[in-house]
């Protein structure tokens, strides 16, 4: 039986453990884990084509830090900001990697995989503004053939009960999540369980 935990739980987890370790050590075990992944469902790294959707905050953080290793291994790597600011360290990671950072999406943006990173386990429910019209550059490309991976939560789900709004453009359904550390309960319940999609 797995257990599930709540936000709160799992951000007093973090703080206990990052007590322990030198500054930036979790987030980079959690970029690890997710390039891990991403290659996985790739199959070959070199030239795939990787979109990253990044918001400011420790989530996104996590995308672009994968990112950069994805980069590293010959992935073609662009990464559109759901905000005004992305995460200033793992941003200037990915730069050096040879990823690209645009400030609009080009008409003819193609992905073979997406990392949603925009909304982690401090967001709230439902999209709106540029997060809401990346959600729907992703499910475009998802139509087409794209893998979507949600980094840690899909973006606009509650972490806490799942709860997801109404409207199927105010949230980013995942093929796969990659969740940090231990389950979230909105990943297992409500409309978060279908959004996830394959939890690992």
């Amino acid at each position: 039986m797995r257990g599930a935990y709540t936000a709160q739980q799992i951000r007093l987890a973090e703080q206990q453990l990052m007590a322990t370790l030198p500054d930036g050590a979790l987030m980079q075990r959690a970029a690890a884990g997710l390039a891990t992944h991403a290659a996985a469902l790739l199959g070959r790294v070199y030239g795939a084509q990787v979109l990253v959707l990044a918001g400011a905050g420790n989530n996104g953080g996590d995308a672009l830090f994968a990112a950069a290793r994805l980069a590293r291994r010959g992935a073609q790597v662009t990464v559109l900001a759901s905000g005004e600011a992305l995460h200033a360290v793992a941003a200037a990671d990915l730069r050096a990697a040879g990823g690209r950072l645009l400030d609009a999406a080009p008409a003819d943006i193609r992905a073979d995989l997406v990392l949603d990173g925009m909304l982690g386990i401090g967001g709230r429910p439902g999209l709106d503004g540029t997060a809401r019209g990346l959600a729907a550059l992703a499910a475009d490309a998802r139509r087409h053939g794209a893998v979507v991976v949600a980094v840690d939560v899909p973006s606009g789900i509650d972490a806490d009960t799942g709860w997801a709004p109404d409207d199927p453009a105010a949230w980013l359904a995942a093929d796969v999540t990659v969740t940090f550390g231990a389950l979230k309960t909105g990943l297992l319940i409500g409309p978060g369980r279908a959004a996830a999609g394959e939890v690992r």
